[in-house]
């Protein structure tokens, strides 16, 4: 799990429970994308929250959750 700490005290990560974030203070936790099916079977992730690109399609929703974190990793996570 990363967690960046910008230099006013505030933190932001990918939320997993890895780390029981609740301890370290107040937190809020906003949705990153919509992972959902499309017709035919196939997901998609939607970053339209963090004002990103539809990626997929995929065949497997693992495969859309995964894209998901990476995309989350490089483009949203060290932007702060």
């Amino acid at each position: 799990m990363q967690l960046i700490i910008d230099s006013s005290g505030n933190a932001r990560c990918i939320y997993d429970e890895t780390i029981p974030l609740q301890q370290l203070g107040r937190i809020k936790i906003r949705r990153g994308s919509h992972v959902e099916p499309i017709p035919g079977g196939r997901w998609i992730a939607d970053m339209e929250p963090v004002d990103g690109p539809v990626l997929g399609p995929f065949s497997m929703r693992s495969q859309a959750l995964a894209a998901e974190r990476r995309w989350l990793e490089k483009h949203w996570l060290p932007q702060g």
